[in-house]
Parts: structure tokens; sequence; C-alpha cells
């Protein structure tokens, strides 16, 4: 991130939604023009956009997830070079617990190993930061989850995004209104910024994966829980913004058990078993939703940002790792009109 735009701010200086524009904020949601009309603009976004995305196999959370990640991480490229002496964070889902339903939040296997192999890379600082957008208690949601224990014994340190300093950054995207975003000392500070999320279903976006996983960055005492401003400006737009003022370093996709239907919280557990890993989110999340059996072309924030914050269509995403086809398995969603596009109709 840029530093030098970080201004110290109050969490009284964010800017609140009218209620003219809370109320008209629900039709963004909504998408317009058809798949075909968003293809053909795609297409034309796109011409001369690249990305790589890595799909490892993992058929259970007792696989060595320091291997097969670092074995993504070669094959993306990112080596030695290119991590030693940065402070690395790990943002992973912790959105919400309940008993029975570990499928709701990234496992702790694949983030310790993530931590591992950044580690092994020679990174200086390797640290977990969150701020769950449900629960105001992060550390029955740490213990909950069993991410606090697996990171104490990691010795992984854990940063709380939702009461961390906060600091002012212009809005490097310009979907919503808000002229900057108020962002975690902690984010600001980063090197590296590293989506940890779930592979899920999402009841307004369609899906949930890398780039809304950034919602959770938004501190609870400026946005409220669960985010509440983001939600009223447009969950797509917001997205969209955080992810183009953030600039996100690399995702790593928890694609081994993950959520279908009534997702992000209330869904059903889905077998996958696989990690997916990217250094251009928006392509990271295309995979995502084609290894979902979905599509892409009908998620909004996707097509708004394809083209300009990376590509999402295949021909513009080189496949590494396992094949997609290998992998893929068909997630329900729910049956609503606005969820029909990511269906495919």
């Amino acid at each position: 991130m840029d530093k030098q735009a970080a201004t110290n701010v109050i969490p009284s200086d964010v800017w609140r939604p009218s209620r003219r524009e809370v109320i008209g904020a629900g039709g963004a949601l909504l998408l317009g023009g058809g798949l075909a009309a968003a293809l053909r603009y795609a297409s034309k976004q796109e011409r001369g956009l690249r990305a790589d995305v890595f799909i490892g196999k993992a058929p259970t959370y007792q696989c060595d997830f320091e291997r097969i990640i670092s074995e993504g991480l070669e094959t993306l490229g990112v080596n030695r070079d290119a991590v030693r002496g940065k402070r690395i964070l790990l943002k992973p889902n912790l959105v919400e617990t309940a008993l029975g339903m570990a499928h709701i939040n990234t496992n702790p296997a694949v983030v310790v190993g993530a931590a591992e192999a950044f580690r092994r890379l020679g990174a200086a600082e390797v640290l977990v930061a969150e701020g769950q957008g449900h629960r105001r208690d992060s550390r029955l949601v740490l213990d909950e989850s069993g991410m606090g224990e697996a990171i104490e014994r990691a010795k992984i340190p854990f940063v709380d995004l939702n009461h961390d300093d906060v600091v002012s950054v212009p809005n490097a995207g310009g979907w919503t209104k808000l002229p900057s975003l108020i962002l975690p000392r902690t984010v600001v500070d980063a090197d590296w910024i590293v989506s940890l999320p779930k592979l899920k279903t999402h009841h307004w976006a369609g899906v949930t994966c890398a780039m809304k996983n950034f919602f959770g960055v938004m501190p609870g005492i400026v946005y409220g829980w669960p985010k509440n401003v983001l939600h009223y400006l447009g969950i797509p737009e917001s997205i969209l913004d955080i992810n183009a003022t953030v600039k996100p370093t690399l995702a790593i996709v928890d694609g081994v058990v993950g959520m279908e239907g009534d997702g992000p919280i209330m869904g059903t557990p889905k077998d996958v078993g696989c990690v997916v890993i990217g250094r251009n989110l928006p392509a990271v999340d295309a995979t995502c939703v084609r290894v979902m059996g979905l599509n892409p072309m009908g998620v909004k924030y996707l097509t708004e940002a394809s083209g300009r914050l990376g590509p999402i269509l295949s021909e513009n995403i080189f496949q590494r790792g396992e094949s997609l086809d290998s992998l893929q398995t068909a997630f329900t969603v729910l049956d609503i009109p606005h969820l029909h596009a990511v269906r495919g109709g």
C-alpha cells in the first residue's frame, strides 16, 4: 500500500449514508445487461491481460499444507528474493462460529501451512489478522474456530482488525461514493496482504472468496457489525473499492471443504479437495467460481473487476497445477432471482 497516502483519523470521520441512499442501495445488487453482454464487455476489456492461477489437490485437512502452498508459490514465481524481509499479513475468513459448522471458516491447518511456507522463504514476520463481521468477541471466535490454539502453537501473532488503530486512505476504486476508506494501521503497514478465504456461496454476492474476504479488514469500530455501511453502499461496489485500495498481494483459498446453499454462514459443507492460489484476485475468484460449477459472468463484482482489476475469462487465465475439470464440483446456490445468473441462467 501507499504509506504516504495514509493519514490518522478517528472513527467518527467515516462517511455515513443518507436514508435515500440506504433504500436505493439494494438495487445495485442486481445484475443488468445479461450474461451475453457481460461476456462481450469482458472480452473487450481484458485484451492483453493474463494471470496464472495454481490449483493444488488437498483431499483432507491432514494434508501437508506447507508443501502444497510452497509448491504453488514456486509455480507462480514467488521465491525467496520476493519474500525475504517482508512483513506478511494473512487474512483468514473467521466470520462466525457455531458448533458442528467448521466449514464456515478458513481451516487453521491451511493458515498455519501458509505461515510456515512464508517463513521458509525468509519473511521477516508473519501475522494473522481479522476483523470478523458478526460476533464482536474476537477471542471467542478464535477459541471456538480452533484458530487461536493453532496459531498460538505455531507462534503466529494475531491482530484484531476491528479494534486496531485506524488511518484514512484515498478510495482508489470509485465504485462507491466514499472518498476514502478507513483501514487498520496493521493493514497499511504490511508489505504483503494475503487473502485466505473459504470457498463459499453467498446469498447476496453469489459467491464469497478471495475478494469478498476483505470485508474483514474494515474495522467494526468504524463500519459497524456486520460492516453495515458497506452493505448499504452495495456489496459488489464495496468489494471492488476495498480491493482496489488495499491492493492485496496474493490469495490462498481453502477449497478442501467449501460451503454451498445459504452461505456465508447457514449453508452446508461441500467436499472439493483443493487449494487455489494466485497473485491476481479476480482471476483467482473466477477460477474458484468455475471449480464450483458456477458462472463467473453472473457475479457482478467479477464482471466489474474484469479488465480493471484483472482478467476473469478462462482464455486469459493460465491454469497451473491440477486441472480445473478434475476438481470441479457442482455447488448449489439459493433459488432466488438475483442469483439465477450465477447458476448460468
